[in-house]
């Protein structure tokens, strides 16, 4: 039996139609949380220098956000449904405002980290809403643009986390260090909730569905038996708790898939729908956007590491380093919906191709000049490698939700951004471990070539899948 259909529909009463100021607010929403997952990277050794953290209590502060981002993202897109898109993004976006506070005035390293994960969770409460209202109030060629528009902001958002993060640590604004990665999101935040007031409309479903609390809970066993033991193990020691927690998560995942088929052919409302992933755009989406998501945040935490400890460049210069590839990006994400109408989906299989193109260069340029390699030798690679990843991502977003209905606007975006924000989080512990891991004993360029072919692997791998795509998208 399935689910009743629902609709979205307005709670205003002009109709829950977008403007231009409002589509804006909700994209300001998608950058701040991406942006805060990365714009620690280059933070990361003035975070130690001032709170004594070492490498463990570093990776958590990291991780921490990104484990709990991604495990409550799926039930923040529900929460919204149920209780209105504009009513949780504007809590999410205070909330947002208030931990990111916290973070910066944080006295010591593990108040940190508790902060960075009710941050974290903030961002979940909020990040789901932003693609759930672009579903619920835009059609057609509008919505196609939204998309688009969206694609571009997660993408561009990502590089700029960590240019932003290296400006705004060498400029120490008022003696503040690292701490200002996190302040500068308070202005942002009060304006957010400002801009949403005034121009976001409210939608939620006309047939609000319960929670799901089994669902919840082992979704959330499931991504934390994953996500902890990989981030935590190679700076713990691999401890026997990583063991038995890597060891659970098969099993919970297994459960959580019957629990969530059960619910769905009860004609209840599960959590993640699995007749969701029934849409074959959806599932092709998905299966893509995991190497995509995984080789990008490897490569950009490895990126800051080497910058920083193995050619001693400034934040400032580890920052400017990547800003070819976000001028890139952002003329690749522009381009894209007309690339789109011409040649079809073919253009996610050439920013394969040209992103694969880009980090062989990065690689083949590191191995012949390490010891003198500046910005300028970099730029190049990187200027192409942020080309590919534009003509892929906003075109990936686009084509996940293009056939999710309305009224699963929430649990379709939950989904799309969770499998994302857990991706991303393992590119980190599995890339960022494997380069850290290798550096003792290779050295670092050596370490990092393999792991850029690691990457190069990855991108294969989502060239080849995006080869059975249809050619045509709506």
């Amino acid at each position: 039996m399935s689910n009743p259909s629902t609709t979205s529909v307005p709670v205003n009463r002009h109709g829950a139609v977008i403007g231009p100021l409002g589509l804006f607010t909700v994209l300001l929403g998608a950058a701040l949380p991406l942006i805060d997952f990365f714009i620690v990277n280059v933070a990361l050794p003035s975070m130690d220098s001032d709170l004594a953290a070492g490498p463990a209590l570093l990776e958590l502060v990291v991780a921490g956000y990104g484990v709990a981002y991604a495990v409550l993202l799926v039930l923040g897109g529900r929460l919204g449904d149920m209780a209105g898109r504009r009513r949780l993004f504007l809590i999410g976006m205070a909330a947002f405002g208030l931990t990111s506070l916290a973070c910066g005035l944080a006295p010591s390293a593990w108040t940190l980290v508790g902060a960075r994960v009710a941050q974290g969770a903030a961002a979940a409460l909020m990040m789901p809403q932003v693609l759930a209202t672009i579903q619920a109030t835009t059609q057609g060629p509008r919505r196609a643009r939204a998309m688009s528009l969206y694609g571009a902001t997660a993408g561009l958002s990502m590089v700029a986390g960590q240019i932003l993060g290296g400006v705004l640590v060498a400029a120490d604004v008022a003696g503040s260090g690292w701490r200002s990665v996190f302040l500068v999101n308070v202005p942002v935040a009060v304006l957010g909730l400002i801009l949403t007031v005034r121009s976001v409309p409210e939608t939620r479903s006309d047939r609000p569905a319960t929670i799901d609390v089994p669902g919840t809970l082992l979704l959330a066993v499931s991504l934390l038996s994953l996500l902890l033991p990989l981030t935590e193990g190679r700076a713990a020691g691999w401890p026997l708790w990583t063991w038995v927690s890597l060891g659970v998560f098969p099993f919970a995942a297994v459960a959580f898939f019957l629990v969530e088929r059960r619910a769905d052919r009860l004609g209840q409302t599960p959590l993640v729908p699995p007749s969701l992933l029934e849409l074959d755009s959806l599932r092709r989406g998905l299966v893509m956007v995991l190497p995509f998501s995984v080789g990008f945040s490897g490569f950009m935490f490895v990126i800051a590491v080497v910058l920083q400890q193995g050619l001693r460049m400034g934040p400032v210069d580890a920052g400017l380093a990547l800003v070819p590839m976000a001028l890139a990006f952002f003329a690749a994400s522009l381009a894209g919906p007309r690339l789109i109408g011409r040649f079809g989906t073919r253009i996610v299989t050439a920013g394969g191709l040209f992103q694969a193109v880009g980090v062989a260069l990065i690689a083949l340029t590191v191995w012949r000049d390490w010891s003198g390699l500046t910005i300028a030798e970099l730029a190049p690679g990187v200027a192409i490698a942020g080309l590919g990843q534009g003509l892929q991502l906003p075109v990936l977003i686009r084509l996940m939700l293009s056939d999710v209905p309305a009224d699963r606007a929430g649990v379709g975006s939950g989904v799309v951004v969770t499998t994302q924000q857990s991706a991303l989080a393992l590119g980190v512990a599995t890339l960022g471990s494997l380069f850290l891991a290798l550096s003792p004993s290779m050295g670092m360029r050596d370490a990092l070539v393999v792991t850029l072919l690691v990457q190069l692997g990855m991108i294969a791998l989502t060239a080849l899948l995006s080869l059975r795509l249809p050619r045509v998208m709506r």
